[in-house]
């Protein structure tokens, strides 16, 4: 059933690899390890920031870095695999959400920085990662009132600010790094133009497998390059040691105090939001439908992970956008592409070694491969607000507003940093926040609530032959989000039953819808 609809793409193009297809030992490797790539940047930027804020120790910092892509692997296999109700079941990596990073800097300083001050954080996302896990646990009725304030017109608003917000990041990195000595420099400028090039040749001319790991290759190559120049240091590598384990509350046990638990569930609120849109973009991508009940799997697996990070030393995680693009670029939709990527992030957080070897990858070289992918996380919102008509006015108005918010910490952070209290502007001072809220905000103003996304139906019994001609009948292709491309139903179901909870197990979608 979603199998078939799942061989669609947002323009109709064929996949071969369709969401629930377990591709080959080989592929799902370095399918895998292209994802891992992808995010690697985003995934260990949160740490160094973090620990360096709070004046931790190198041996610290490498620690924290080790823990969290641990607690990325076991999150990102949670998301794509699913326990039970737990788990989207969708290509979604998890990794820690930069929406945090400003609030834990903030409470850690307040905590007086150092160890002490992580345990404090710690209180926090432990107690922020349980009330985001009950939340996506409410009644199916009072949970889907609740998604009724992100219709597409607030997600692909965040989508499209999650990718405006994130270019800036790649073309830093494309410029050699924030802080680094030589940020500018124009030898940087041409490892990212090299590797951009080269990843846009392989998408143009080469074969569907070659385009499929065009961003692994772009980052292969431009590192190669980058080293036979002798810009590309593996010195580090010989220093770190072959294993790192990382323990449950290694730093001691956390402390929860109640201001930087407000705060880390303010920032639970606006992560939210993020998955519910990077859950519906993916979706949209795959062509799996997605519902109330597929976003509440998705809450469920980032508030476990959040509660697990805290535990191991890590912090709040969220599904990363940056993946969602690349998953847009290389129509390799399997979802256990990402458990494959899960696998080699709790390897990578065992070894200190292999870790420092992916961190060798210069600046430069990574900064050319970010720009494409976090261009095509925009690309991924807009795409969403083609669902919407923006010839309605307040629709307009909606989307223009909150991108002006979204811009306004970038463009004028002195209002943030000198003219605003600090706690305040801890949780203010992020386009993602701005942007997120001004759109749910303007939507409520001028749009009201979004009709519900399950209609009361009455109940009908799938009788298994049924079942059995609907798996091997091949849908003709509809656009992506639509009831037929989410789900091929057999001719006697009436057709609303497609916009029943998608994306589960056949427990799931044998369940009689919500009323």
């Amino acid at each position: 059933m979603a199998r078939v609809a799942a061989r669609l793409s947002v323009d109709g193009e064929q996949s071969t690899h369709p969401v629930d297809e377990v591709l080959p030992l080989p592929k799902l490797a370095l399918y895998g390890f292209q994802h891992v790539l992808a995010f690697y940047a985003g995934a260990v930027i949160v740490p160094i920031i973090v620990g360096n804020a709070l004046k931790l120790s190198p041996e610290q910092l490498v620690y924290l870095i080790n823990a969290d892509l641990f607690t990325c692997g076991i999150a990102s296999i949670i998301q794509a695999w699913g326990i039970g109700r737990i788990g989207a079941r969708l290509p979604l990596i998890q990794g820690v959400t930069f929406t945090a990073v400003s609030p834990m800097i903030a409470i850690g300083l307040g905590a007086g920085g150092g160890t002490a001050a992580l345990l404090v954080i710690y209180g926090a996302v432990i107690t922020a990662g349980i009330a985001t896990f009950a939340f996506a646990w409410l009644p199916a009725k009072a949970f889907r009132t609740v998604m009724r304030l992100f219709p597409p017109v607030v997600t692909g608003t965040v989508i499209t600010v999650l990718g405006i917000v994130l270019i800036p990041v790649g073309l830093n990195d494309a410029a050699g790094g924030l802080g680094s000595p030589d940020f500018g420099d124009p030898k940087n400028f041409a490892y990212a133009g090299g590797t951009m090039l080269f990843i846009l040749v392989l998408m143009k001319i080469g074969k569907p497998f070659l385009s499929s790991i065009s961003i692994l290759l772009g980052l292969v190559g431009g590192t190669a390059v980058a080293f036979l120049l002798g810009d590309a240091k593996f010195g580090d590598v010989g220093n770190s040691g072959w294993i790192g384990v990382t323990t449950p509350f290694h730093f001691g046990v956390p402390k929860f105090e109640w201001f930087p638990i407000v705060l880390m569930l303010i920032v639970m609120l606006i992560t939210m939001v993020e998955t519910t849109g990077d859950t519906y973009a993916v979706g949209d991508i795959v062509g799996k439908e997605v519902d109330s009940e597929t976003v509440a799997r998705a809450l469920r697996a980032d508030g476990a992970a959040t509660a697990l990070g805290g535990v191991l030393n890590s912090f709040p995680y969220v599904a990363f956008a940056e993946n969602v693009g690349l998953v847009r670029m290389t129509k390799v939709k399997s979802r256990f592409v990402v458990v494959a990527a899960g696998v080699f992030m709790i390897i990578l957080g065992l070894l200190p070694k292999a870790a420092a070897i992916v961190a060798a990858v210069p600046h430069g070289v990574l900064g050319g491969a970010a720009t494409v992918m976090f261009g095509m996380v925009a690309l991924a919102g807009i795409q969403t607000l083609g669902k919407v008509d923006l010839k309605e006015e307040k629709n307009a108005l909606i989307v223009g507003v909150s991108l002006a918010f979204a811009l306004l910490p970038a463009t004028v952070p002195v209002f943030f940093t000198k003219h605003m209290d600090p706690d305040l502007s801890s949780l203010l001072n992020s386009g993602v926040t701005l942007g997120a809220t001004a759109a749910i905000v303007l939507n409520l103003i001028f749009n009201g609530l979004a009709e519900d996304d399950v209609p009361a139906i009455p109940e009908v019994p799938a009788a298994p032959e049924a079942a059995e001609a609907a798996e091997s009948t091949e849908a003709p292709a509809e656009p992506a989000g639509s009831a037929a491309a989410a789900e091929a139903v057999s001719p006697a179901v009436p057709a609303q039953v497609a916009a029943a909870p998608a994306g589960a197990e056949k427990a799931d979608d044998a369940a009689t819808p919500a009323p």
